[in-house]
């Protein structure tokens, strides 16, 4: 992207991710391919937002994928250099004008503002953005 930014927001990091996982090139593509447990470790400060989540919710974790390339704007799907190239508003990618992840999450366990959960594939370090509840069905909301 060339030229001035149209706007900037400020996104406050409330955590980081926990995870065994360190190198991006070897963490799984999606949550749901292998990941490892890990620990959303989050601030203090936002201790009292996590009132009503239990263990067995399912939530969506949004998270700030800083080692991601905010220039890409086009990659091959998944890395397959043999699929065809497509913007990165149609894949998963990790590099994108804003590299915000989005994951479904299962919480395993709580002790204070830690968050062990499954289904997160992001790596030791990774800045936590939000934590919202996921969605089921309309009859249960």
């Amino acid at each position: 992207m060339t030229g001035d930014r149209p706007g900037a927001y400020d996104v406050w990091v409330l955590g980081h991710v926990r995870s065994p996982l360190t190198d991006p090139d070897e963490a799984p593509r999606q949550g749901d391919e292998g990941a490892p447990e890990a620990v959303l470790e989050l601030d203090r400060g936002v201790e009292a937002a996590l009132a009503g989540l239990e263990p067995g919710d399912d939530v969506v974790v949004l998270t700030w994928l800083h080692l991601g390339n905010r220039e890409t704007l086009t990659v091959h799907p998944r890395g397959d250099a043999s699929r065809p190239v497509a913007g990165v508003f149609a894949t998963r990618s990790p590099d994108r004008p804003n590299p915000i992840g989005l994951n479904r999450c299962r919480i395993l366990g709580r002790d204070g503002t830690r968050l062990r959960v499954s289904g997160l594939e992001a790596v030791d370090g990774t800045p936590v953005v939000d934590v919202k509840i996921a969605l089921g069905a309309v009859e249960d909301r």
